[in-house]
C-alpha cells in the first residue's frame, strides 16, 4: 500500500533536501540517555555549521548531564511527514571554552548569546555519523543517506 501524493526521491535529492532543512530550520529534538536516569528527549534550537549540529543547553540540565555520561545521541527534525534522523556523538564545550566561530554562529542565527547570561551553559556539537531521511512509506527503502560519516549517493 502506497502513500498517495508522495513521490520517491533518490538519495542525492534526499541529501540536498536534508541539508537545506538543516541550514534553515530552528528546532531539533535531542534524544539522550543516562545509565541511571534512562532516556530523555527535548527540543533545542540548533545551528548547522555545514558539518555539524550545534546546540546549547543549561550546564546543569538533564541533557547536559546525559551527554557528559553517554555522548551517543539521536537528533530529529520536527516533521513526521518529512523525517530526518541524525545519529552521532556529542562533543561538549562549557560556555567559556566554546570556539568563537561556533558561539558566534549560534548567536547570529538566534540573536541570543548564552555566553552573556548569568547561568553556565554547555554548547554541544554533533557531527552526524548516520542520517536517515524519508517522506512516507514510498521512501522507507533507501532511507539511509549517510553511513559512517559519509554521505551516500
Amino acid at each position: 500500500m502506497g502513500t498517495p501524493g508522495i513521490a520517491h526521491r533518490e538519495v542525492p535529492e534526499r541529501r540536498h533536501d536534508t541539508l537545506e532543512r538543516l541550514a534553515t530550520e530552528r528546532d531539533i529534538w535531542v534524544s539522550t540517555a543516562h545509565p541511571d536516569h534512562g532516556p530523555h528527549q527535548v527540543p533545542l534550537w540548533f545551528w548547522w555549521d555545514g558539518r555539524a549540529v550545534r546546540m546549547c543547553t543549561g550546564a546543569t540540565s538533564a541533557t547536559a548531564r546525559n551527554v557528559r555520561e553517554e555522548p551517543r545521541v539521536r537528533l530529529a527534525l520536527p516533521d513526521t511527514s518529512d523525517v530526518v534522523l541524525v545519529q552521532g556523538e556529542a562533543e561538549c564545550f562549557p560556555d567559556q571554552d566554546v570556539p568563537d566561530d561556533a558561539a558566534n554562529g549560534f548567536a547570529g542565527k538566534f540573536g541570543w548569546d548564552p555566553r552573556t547570561e548569568d547561568g553556565p551553559f554547555l554548547y554541544v556539537r554533533v557531527e552526524p555519523k548516520t542520517v536517515r531521511a524519508w517522506r512516507g512509506e514510498p521512501e522507507l527503502r533507501g532511507r539511509v543517506i549517510m553511513r559512517d560519516g559519509v554521505w551516500l549517493g
